[in-house]
């Protein structure tokens, strides 16, 4: 779910136009993202910079940081209540995709989780053996096409690439609730996204050098993005 759904007009507009600078940027990657190709890092000072701050600002699955403190049962309902709020995006994302039995499962477990999970806080779906579906305009991008760009590494959100940060942008308006609800109800899914964002981000373990995050995320978002149909 994009966590930005309720940004104001002004900042959707300034946003919009970073996507497309960004898109514009990694729309010149001709070869596409496999699990083999190279890195390519010409931010690499920067990202080394970014990296130390946020290495500062969060601490990993060990013990520490929010997950330690926040109950277990709580973290799984705004988890729940999180994907949940995400699965309309989802089905927009799989429709572009042409996966339309994707859109299917993402409207499937949003309505039942809605109704029988009510709204959300459990995973009535997954109990009714309704499979798990997940996919965002960065893997839309790649089924189009568009090549990952350069590594970019993002203050809080860690590490990405020019087609997942062009794809966050615009998931700014691929989100039917934000459209949908009052303005009041979409900054609350907001601080829901924000906050099981910063849960699940301190429940991972953090890898302990730059090297080894550049690697972990290209290797694991590469796989993504490549069982995705083009």
């Amino acid at each position: 779910m994009s966590v930005f759904s309720a940004a104001p007009v002004r900042l959707r507009s300034f946003a919009a136009a970073l996507g497309l600078f960004a898109l514009g940027a990694c729309a010149s990657s001709t070869a596409p993202p496999v699990v083999s190709q190279g890195v390519h890092d010409p931010f690499e000072a920067q990202n080394r910079k970014t990296f130390a701050v946020n290495q500062k600002l969060t601490s990993g699955g060990s013990g520490g940081g929010v997950s330690a403190v926040v109950p277990v049962p709580f973290q799984d309902m705004l988890n729940n209540v999180s994907q949940n709020l995400s699965m309309p995006q989802v089905a927009v994302n799989s429709l572009l995709q042409g996966d339309l039995r994707g859109t299917s499962l993402a409207l499937h477990r949003f309505s039942v989780n809605s109704v029988l999970g009510m709204g959300g806080l459990v995973d009535a779906a997954s109990e009714f053996g309704v499979p798990e579906h997940d996919t965002d305009f960065g893997e839309t991008l790649h089924v189009w096409g568009v090549g990952e760009g350069a590594f970019v590494m993002l203050p809080i959100l860690g590490a990405s690439t020019q087609r997942d940060v062009a794809g966050r942008v615009v998931d700014l308006f691929t989100d039917p609730l934000s459209y949908r609800l009052p303005e009041r109800d979409r900054y609350v899914i907001t601080g829901i996204g924000l906050a099981d964002g910063v849960v699940q981000s301190s429940k991972r373990a953090k890898p302990a050098t730059y090297e080894a995050a550049r690697e972990e995320y290209l290797q694991r978002r590469r796989a993504e993005v490549s069982s995705r149909r083009r």
